[in-house]
């Protein structure tokens, strides 16, 4: 793919709106086979994560099953004309079902409960002007 020398950046809902600052973009959805062609079609060092949660970012390795590449973190900033993103998209819902698993041995019972649904999808973002 012929990339501009500016990197791809990686954003999630908070660096997301700092990115989207100023400027005209192009955005689309992406299904996870597409973000992960887009995302290996750049050099490691082309690629910049603009986020720091650790949890997030092992979430979106094992669902898009890209190798951890240990992409540079960089704080995010405003996108430059033609640069590229993706944008992974992390919704929050309450379970409604909220199974208890119960954990017995000799000793004791404990007990864990599903309070939520995690949900995330992937969003290719283009700056135009």
């Amino acid at each position: 793919m012929d990339h501009t020398n500016l990197p791809l950046l990686l954003l999630d809902n908070a660096s997301l709106s700092t990115a989207l600052g100023v400027g005209t973009f192009k955005c689309e959805y992406l299904d996870f086979e597409e973000a992960k062609g887009i995302i290996e079609s750049y050099d490691p060092e082309s690629v910049l994560k603009c986020f720091s949660n650790a949890s997030f970012e092992s979430v979106i390795y094992d669902y898009l099953d890209i190798e951890n590449r240990l992409f540079e973190y960089a704080a995010p900033t405003e996108m430059a004309v033609n640069q590229h993103a993706i944008a992974f998209k992390v919704y929050v819902t309450p379970s409604g079902t909220q199974p208890v698993i119960k954990i017995k041995t000799p000793e004791y019972v404990a007990e864990a409960k599903k309070v939520q649904n995690i949900y995330i999808h992937c969003q290719y973002i283009h700056r135009e002007l």
